[in-house]
């Protein structure tokens, strides 16, 4: 696993010679970039962690933080070593509490997680990764199958303690094959670093409908099939994916040569049926932390024809999510961007909307409810959808004149340009900018 994840010939072994443990610690680089890392040896006492072991990886972390290294940790265990008891698996919160000072640092923690990891090991530092990433087909869960047999005398359900179920529940981030970690790794240090050269695609082209002249006419246009969104943006700006396959999605990308973190919503994927609910703004929550802990500016995209309005979504705890993400949003300790890039419907538009730089496009548009709905409240049926689209100031240029936005564009390359010079400027947090409601 060490090879699959390093430069050829650039290990460096930070354990004692001759002790052989369930953990093997070190250094070494990736695509040229140096990284600690954490390795599971599950051929010793199946990878369990007592003592020693839980020492070695708190050494580890400690050293690696001191260094200003990311680590990589490849748990492959069966939890705390049963053989030491409760002093080991007390080691599983000394650990945790060494990770939480490596992330409080501004340091990247990551983890693939390999076949088997249950137990206190994937309760503790196997849970912890900024990006939490696992080879396919790996068991992965909190109680072994074989203990939970023993303890209620029947299999535990077949097919959900696998990292495949994992990823698709969006509690791991990203499945692949052992032959895949050192690209992977490498090109999310690549991402990471300031240096790195930003690489993008062609220009992604025209995004306004022609003649729209008001804002009705703005809300039939984003409602448009094959709208220009989300994944032509990140596919221009050579985006790379971290966490979230569904409505919301966040990557690390460059603006203005500054590696940035970019947190959106698709308006394709909704278009398709999966609407944004509490998991959702889940991801966006994390990307928000994110960026505060690597001290990274934060671009938001809003589009997005509302939230899920169901059952499952209330009971999920769709509106909880809401507020706490435009919360954080609001209180992010980085300077903020949002582009308004189509649609901007009710509670899901506004948890990612209030930033310090507010750019939109000439067609976009922000409204509580859809025209529709607010033509129902009004007047009891949608028929006065297009006057409620223009009495409530919906549009982008309407919200540009009242000083809500700072600018309007009609392609994504103009947007795409106005962050570039907004990053490029060393921007700095904007509380006071990020409550405006109008003049």
């Amino acid at each position: 696993m060490i090879d699959a994840a390093l430069d050829p010939e650039s290990w460096e072994s930070w354990d004692r010679p001759g002790e052989v443990e369930s953990v093997l610690t070190g250094r070494g680089t990736a695509g040229g970039r140096p990284v600690a890392l954490v390795v599971s040896e599950f051929g010793v006492a199946g990878g369990s962690i007592g003592a020693v072991a839980g020492q070695r990886i708190a050494d580890a972390v400690r050293r690696a933080t001191a260094e200003r290294l990311p680590i990589l940790a490849m748990p492959a265990s069966g939890g705390t070593r049963m053989q030491e008891g409760t002093p080991a698996f007390l080691q599983m919160s000394a650990i945790t509490a060494v990770v939480n000072d490596h992330r409080d640092a501004g340091l990247p923690y990551l983890v693939y997680l390999r076949h088997p990891t249950t137990g206190g090991v994937f309760a503790s530092w196997g849970s912890l990764g900024d990006a939490i990433w696992a080879q396919p087909g790996a068991l992965t869960g909190f109680l072994g199958p074989k203990v939970y047999a023993g303890i209620y005398g029947e299999p535990f359900p077949p097919g959900v303690q696998y990292s495949d179920n994992l990823r698709r529940l969006g509690f791991i981030d990203e499945v692949f094959a052992p032959a895949a970690l050192g690209r992977r790794l490498a090109r999310l240090l690549e991402a990471l670093d300031p240096a790195a050269e930003a690489v993008r695609t062609g220009r992604v082209g025209s995004l306004a409908a022609v003649g729209v002249d008001d804002a009705w006419a703005a809300v039939e246009a984003t409602r448009v099939r094959g709208r220009t969104g989300l994944g032509a943006l990140e596919a221009h700006l050579g985006a790379l994916h971290v966490a979230g396959d569904g409505p919301i999605r966040f990557s690390i990308a460059r603006f203005g040569s500054r590696p940035t973190v970019l947190v959106g919503q698709d308006r394709g994927v909704q278009s398709a049926g999966h609407l944004i609910s509490a998991p959702e703004l889940r991801v966006a929550r994390r990307a928000i932390e994110l960026a505060d802990r690597w001290s990274l500016p934060l671009v938001t995209v809003v589009d997005t024809s509302g939230g899920e309005l169901s059952a499952d979504a209330e009971e999920s705890g769709l509106a909880r999510q809401i507020a706490h993400c435009t919360a954080e949003l609001l209180g992010a300790r980085v300077p903020t961007a949002s582009i308004l890039l189509g649609q901007g419907t009710g509670g899901a538009a506004l948890a990612m909307f209030p930033t310090d730089l507010r750019i939109a496009a000439s067609d976009a548009w922000l409204s509580p409810l859809p025209p529709e709905g607010a033509s129902i409240i009004m007047h009891g049926d949608v028929d006065h959808a297009p006057t409620m689209a223009r009495e409530q100031h919906i549009w982008s240029r309407d919200l540009r004149e009242l000083g809500i936005l700072d600018a309007v564009a009609d392609t994504v390359d103009e947007l795409v340009a106005r962050i570039d010079a907004w990053a490029a400027s060393d921007p700095q947090p904007d509380r006071a900018g990020r409550v405006r409601v109008g003049r």
